[in-house]
């Protein structure tokens, strides 16, 4: 079946499992400020304001560069199948890396400050929860790349979220046997020829998932590289960072069907 019309049918029936229209108008999107301790942030928010009753909940945490256009987009098309999605701000209000090195050094201050990092996505998915759109008993996050850390380090927490999804994330933590306090499902979606993410990473990973019992499903994809559902990352894999059309939308139809048995 080609690669659209199957992602077509994991939306009908998505949309049946719960009730949300397959077409529906495109989403309200505005910017929420909100706060982290004396840090103030700046999320985005999109849902389709033509439902009247709460509805599941979606955190979506952005790459390394900061809370940008591609994690908005992903929020509006989570809108657009009746979810209220919420893109986190990690780094603050206004502040965004202009490259990979600056944001090499913005990420790693997340990365080696995991109680800072799992501080930061908490904020973002308690002000999700406190919207009158969303249902809190009904929640998941999604990342990618950095943004993968961080909801598996959310996870991690013991936050009360059904899912957790990790597009092209890192894998590692340095705190392992926290894997224990995870309440909800682990969906990995992995890049196989990823060089980012270390083949011992991706092992110790599931060590980790086992040993602590998680329900969890790691997918690699053949032939993606890290950053696979990124069209600005361009198509030359040789660079360790380009998109892969057909890992893309697989990866996507995954998450739907996922949101779809985790939150009906």
């Amino acid at each position: 079946m080609p690669a659209n019309r199957f992602i077509h049918s994991v939306l009908v029936v998505s949309c049946l499992l719960w009730g949300v229209p397959l077409a529906s108008a495109a989403p309200h999107s505005q910017t929420v400020e909100y706060r982290d301790g004396d840090a103030v942030l700046e999320g985005y928010l999109a849902y389709d304001d033509s439902i009247q009753t709460p509805r599941p909940g979606i955190l979506v945490v952005h790459e390394w560069k900061g809370l940008n256009d591609y994690a908005k987009r992903r929020a509006d098309q989570l809108g657009e199948l009746g979810y209220v999605a919420f893109a986190a701000d990690m780094y603050g209000k206004g502040v965004y890396a202009k490259d990979h090195d600056e944001a090499a050094k913005l990420s790693g201050i997340y990365r080696n400050d995991r109680a800072l990092m799992r501080a930061r996505v908490t904020a973002a998915l308690d002000e999700l929860k406190s919207l009158p759109q969303a249902d809190p008993k009904r929640l998941a996050a999604i990342g990618y790349c950095f943004g993968g850390m961080s909801v598996l380090e959310l996870a991690r927490s013991g936050a009360d979220v059904r899912g957790v999804v990790s597009f092209h994330g890192g894998l590692s933590t340095p705190n392992p046997e926290d894997a224990k306090q995870i309440k909800g499902r682990i969906l990995a979606l992995h890049g196989a020829d990823d060089r980012f993410v270390k083949p011992e990473e991706v092992a110790a990973f599931e060590k980790e998932m086992k040993d602590a019992g998680v329900a969890y499903k790691l997918i690699k994809y053949p032939g993606a590289v890290h950053a696979f559902t990124v069209a600005e990352a361009g198509n030359d894999p040789s660079t360790g960072m380009a998109y892969n059309a057909d890992a893309d939308q697989a990866s996507w139809a995954e998450l739907v069907k996922f949101l779809a048995e985790e939150l009906k």
